[in-house]
């Protein structure tokens, strides 16, 4: 997911003002209190001033007020927008927290959330100051943002993207003085070299195809735009090769202080640094040893003959393991067949949904596409559903192409990572009936601000989790190898907890993070690198896959124990789906009419 981590009817503009009016007349019965009103106010100012805030994120969440600008990335920006912070902390300072409604507790605490972990990146982190991949996602978003979706006419969003083109080099002018070359890692301008030409790529296939729809004046005018872009793409490209990679030495890793404080804001979740280590490795060994069994038997059925030991040790069990491994890894796509292949699978999964009435099946349209060029490099898949105020818009199962330069060897252990049974995991990951189903529901909940403040354990939780249901469910005829490949990519999930934390706070190194990938997580060198290279570019968001995962199993058994018999899945699911996507803890407390938990004091 964009993480990775959705909807389409043609709906035209949708603004602000008029999602607001529908979220005011939705929860108007629940606005019972003075707290609450002035809490509606609050909400409603806030979703106002986000365009303010980041103009290309708010064409990403579906407000066009500002589709004609691109962010101000300067001191004078920044600034800005901590005011901006400054001034919804004091509000929400205001508020009466206890005689709000439940719905608006939750809501108010996560906005709460959002501005200190916004005023915390600006003023402490400094992603700004150190990592030139963000102002390449915002320079590519700005267009992508625009052309992807039809939620206006092509001319104008033509239009707006030239606007966006001819602000390009104001923009990458205050990227360059933002930058503190001595606090970049070389990994970050490494990746940020790779992914800068994709905004070229973005113009020649979403832009130069739909000049005809134009005018003559505004043809003109976007053409000089275009110009204008690559030139300005061409000097950015210049100034990262010759300038800032011969004098970026920063370190990648962020220390201690910096990511438990990141990991407060990124989880939201009651369980500290500690107490996510001493589960993951728990589960890593119990995990294990669930493949080993499953693997046994399908070892056994190869070879009807062989005995087993009866207390085998590591080593044995790794190569029973590998054994059953090699026999997924018969079972391979083509080089470029990954995408039709996964557009199979997704029906495949749909059925199986509906047929075991699993949960239900949103009919927002879904597309499964190659990922954009500006975004390689992070991630193999990822879901891009449309923004909260796009209703009506597709979502996009995005897959990365294999990289042209890769040998034969590498491309080998890549297709052997994502064979056909993996893609048929990563399927239920990213679509059905993970990301791609439970945003489309979440993104159903009348309240746009929760939508907006979604979290990222609960949506990638939810995606690991949904995974677990359809194994459980029996999925593939309970084909023992799809369960042992389900557990392999869940015992992924547990390894990217452990080096999250190991890597940026106790500097484990490459080596140590490879061999726990290739040899405890069974996972292809390919694989085992691509996440080597993810972890030094990002911090603290490969634990919210596990985290959400043991918050989404323990809020089940818990209503299981609750519900007793008048427990289904079904009604399990629509229901924890049916209150859009906070943290865990909020939905357990909103099922099992538990007092709202507070993040922020």
């Amino acid at each position: 997911m964009r993480t990775r981590g959705s909807v389409r009817q043609r709906c035209g503009f949708v603004t602000i003002p008029a999602i607001l009016l529908l979220l005011l007349n939705s929860t108007a019965g629940l606005a019972e209190t003075s707290a609450d009103a002035a809490f509606d106010r609050l909400a409603a100012d806030y979703l106002e001033a986000l365009p303010g805030l980041s103009p290309v994120s708010a064409t990403l969440i579906g407000d066009h007020r500002y589709d004609d600008r691109l962010d101000q990335v300067n001191r004078v920006g920044r600034e800005s927008r901590r005011d901006t912070y400054m001034d919804f902390r004091r509000r929400l300072g205001k508020l009466d927290w206890d005689t709000l409604s439940r719905a608006n507790q939750i809501d108010a605490d996560l906005l709460l959330l959002d501005v200190e972990s916004s005023l915390w990146n600006m003023e402490t982190f400094a992603e700004w100051a150190w990592n030139p991949m963000i102002y390449v996602n915002l320079a590519g978003s700005s267009i992508y943002g625009l052309m992807a979706r039809d939620f206006a006419p092509i001319a104008t969003r033509l239009e707006n993207a030239a606007a966006r083109l001819e602000e390009l080099p104001r923009f990458f002018r205050q990227a360059r003085g933002a930058i503190d070359p001595a606090r970049v890692p070389k990994i970050h301008v490494e990746t940020a070299i790779q992914q800068n030409p994709g905004l070229t790529s973005i113009i020649d296939t979403m832009l130069v195809p739909n000049l005809g729809a134009l005018a003559p004046p505004a043809r003109a005018r976007l053409e000089a735009a275009i110009e204008t872009a690559r030139n300005a793409v061409a000097e950015h490209q210049n100034w990262l090769e010759e300038e800032l990679l011969p004098r970026a030495t920063g370190e990648f890793r962020i220390g201690a202080s910096l990511f438990d404080q990141k990991l407060k804001f990124t989880l939201n979740s009651p369980l500290s640094r500690r107490e996510i280590r001493l589960r993951a490795e728990n589960e890593y060994d119990v995990v294990r040893n669930e493949m080993y069994a499953i693997a046994r038997e399908i070892y056994a059925a190869q070879h009807p003959y062989s005995s087993f030991p009866d207390q085998p040790d590591e080593a044995y069990k790794q190569v029973i393991i590998r054994a059953a491994l090699e026999q997924a890894y018969q079972q391979l796509p083509e080089r470029d067949g990954i995408v039709e292949v996964a557009k199979q699978y997704l029906a495949q999964a749909t059925d199986f949904v509906r047929e075991r009435n699993i949960v239900t099946v949103p009919d927002e349209p879904i597309e499964i596409i190659i990922m954009p060029e500006f975004q390689r490099g992070v991630s193999v898949a990822y879901l891009d559903p449309p923004g909260p105020l796009d209703r009506g818009q597709k979502t996009f199962y995005a897959v990365a192409p294999l990289p042209n330069e890769w040998d034969d060897e590498q491309v080998k252990s890549f297709l052997r990572e994502y064979n056909l049974l993996s893609i048929q995991d990563l399927t239920m990951h990213e679509a059905m009936p993970g990301h791609y189903l439970q945003l489309a529901l979440s993104n159903r909940y009348p309240s746009v601000l929760r939508s907006v403040l979604w979290s990222g354990p609960f949506v990638e939780g939810w995606g690991v989790y949904a995974e677990r249901v359809m194994i459980d469910e029996g999925y593939l005829e309970a084909n023992p190898l799809m369960r042992l490949i389900n557990l392999k990519w869940y015992l992924r999930a547990i390894t990217n907890a452990i080096i999250d934390q190991a890597i940026h706070v106790d500097g484990m190194t490459r080596e140590a993070a490879m061999k726990l990938m290739i040899e405890g997580g069974f996972q292809e060198e390919r694989e085992a690198a691509g996440k080597w290279v993810r972890a030094q570019l990002s911090s603290t968001q490969l634990s919210t896959y596990f985290v959400g995962y043991q918050e989404h199993i323990d809020m089940r058994r818990a209503v299981e124990n609750a519900w007793g018999d008048e427990f289904t899945l079904r009604r399990y699911h629509d229901q924890a789906l049916s209150y859009g996507s906070p943290s865990v803890k909020y939905v357990r407390a909103l099922m099992l009419d538990e007092a709202i938990p507070r993040s922020v004091r």
